[in-house]
C-alpha cells in the first residue's frame, strides 16, 4: 500500500511511520509542515528507507496537497496533522482553528477530489483515516463511566473545540459524498520522542535538571494513558482492517491521577539516577493555579477495536513509563536540541 501521512513528523504521526516502515512493506509520504512541534529528527533510524518519503507542506496549501496527491497517488491517507497543545490553544486559539478546522477541510476537499477520479479497483481500496482524541467527548463526572464511540460531544477547549469540529467534518463528507473515512479517538499518549512541554517528558526533563515540577490544582485530574507504540499499531490496524464510515476508541485501559504519574516518574529516577543531593525527586513538585475550564476525568471503552479488530494494549501503564523513561535517559542529545531549538535551525530546505 502507499500512505500518504500528515503530520508525520509529529510524536503520534512519527510513531505511525517508523512503526509502517520497520513492520509493514508499505510506502509512506510524510507530509509536515514543520511547526516547533515537528521534528525530523524522530525519524532519523528510517529516514534513509526507499519507501519512505518526505514533503514539507501545510494542509491549509490546497495546491501543494494537490501535487503531492497526483504525484504519490496513496491508497491511504492517515491524517494526523494538528495543533494539539490545551494551553497553547487558551493563549492564542487562531492557530487552532486554521490547522485543525481549515487544513481539515482543504485536505478532504484534494482527497475527496483525488479518490473520485480514482478507477473503481483504485476507489474501492481508498481510505481517509481521522486521527482525533477523547478530548471532544469533554469530561466524565463518575468515577466508573467511559468514553464510548456514541458518547455525545461536549469539547472544554478551543484545542478540543477544533478537533470536534474537524471531526464533524470528516463525517458529514462520508454521509453527503459517500467518501470513504475512519475516524479514532484516543486517551493521552506517552512515550519515546514526546515533546517536551507535555506532562510526562516535562516532569522528566525538569526533575533531571532540579527544576519545580509544576501539577495543576491537586493534580486529581484523571486520564487514561496509552503508549505511543501502542497506538501506532492500533492506527495502522484501522486503517487496514477497519469498516468504512466506522469510528474506534483507542485506549490504554491505564487510568491514573496526573499526581501519581509525576510521583511514579519521580521513584523511577529516584532508582536510576538520584539527585546528587540526595533529595528525592518528589520534593521538587509544586501545585499552581488550575487552568480555564480543565477537564478531570478522561476514560476510554476500547471495547470495540479489541472485539472488531483483535487490538488491545501491550504496555501497561508500569512497563511503559518505564521504558519511557529510560528511553529520556538515554536519548539526552535529542533532548537538549529540542529544549535549545537547534532541531529547528535545520529545517531549511528540508522539503519540497
Amino acid at each position: 500500500m502507499k500512505i500518504l501521512v500528515t503530520g508525520g513528523a509529529g510524536f503520534i504521526g512519527s510513531a505511525v511511520i517508523r512503526h509502517i516502515i520497520h513492520n509493514t512493506e508499505d510506502e509512506v509520504l510524510n507530509i509536515d509542515k514543520l511547526t516547533y512541534a515537528g521534528n525530523l529528527e524522530s525519524l532519523k533510524e528510517i529516514d534513509q528507507n526507499p519507501r519512505y518519503t518526505f514533503q514539507q507542506i501545510d494542509i491549509c496549501d490546497k495546491e501543494a496537497l494537490e501535487k503531492a496527491f497526483n504525484s504519490f497517488k496513496p491508497n491511504l491517507v492517515m491524517h494526523l496533522a494538528a495543533e494539539s497543545h490545551v494551553d497553547r490553544s487558551i493563549d492564542g486559539p487562531a492557530e487552532f482553528i486554521n490547522t485543525n478546522i481549515v487544513g481539515t477541510y482543504h485536505l478532504l476537499e484534494v482527497a475527496r477530489q483525488y479518490w473520485q477520479n480514482l478507477d473503481d479497483l483504485d476507489k474501492q481500496q481508498f481510505k481517509f483515516h481521522h486521527i482525533s482524541t477523547d478530548e471532544v467527548y469533554g469530561d466524565l463526572e463518575g468515577t466508573t463511566d467511559l468514553f464510548t464511540e456514541t458518547t455525545s460531544y461536549a469539547p472544554s477547549s478551543p484545542y478540543s473545540a477544533s478537533k470536534a469540529s474537524s471531526d464533524h467534518l470528516v463525517r458529514a463528507w462520508h454521509r453527503t459524498y459517500g467518501f470513504p473515512i475512519l475516524v479514532t479517538n484516543c486517551s493521552n499518549n506517552y512515550g519515546p520522542y514526546h515533546f517536551p512541554e507535555k506532562l510526562i517528558p516535562l516532569v522528566i526533563l525538569n526533575a533531571l535538571e532540579g527544576k519545580a515540577l509544576p501539577i495543576y490544582g491537586k493534580g486529581d485530574q484523571v486520564r487514561d494513558w496509552l503508549h505511543v507504540e501502542d497506538h501506532a499499531r492500533a492506527l495502522y490496524r484501522v486503517v487496514t482492517e477497519g469498516a468504512i464510515g466506522e469510528t474506534y476508541n483507542i485506549g490504554g485501559h491505564n487510568e491514573k491521577q496526573n499526581i501519581e504519574v509525576v510521583k511514579t516518574i519521580c521513584h523511577i529516577l529516584d532508582e536510576l539516577k538520584p539527585q546528587e543531593s540526595g533529595q528525592p525527586y518528589e520534593s521538587l513538585i509544586t501545585f499552581v493555579k488550575d487552568r480555564p475550564g480543565h477537564d478531570l476525568r478522561y476514560a476510554i471503552d476500547a471495547s470495540k477495536i479489541a472485539n472488531e479488530l483483535n487490538w488491545t494494549p501491550t504496555e501497561t501503564f508500569d512497563s511503559g513509563i518505564r521504558k519511557t523513561v529510560e528511553w529520556y535517559l538515554n536519548n539526552m542529545e535529542w533532548c537538549s536540541r529540542v529544549q535549545d531549538g537547534s532541531y529547528q535551525r535545520e529545517r531549511l530546505g528540508a522539503g519540497e
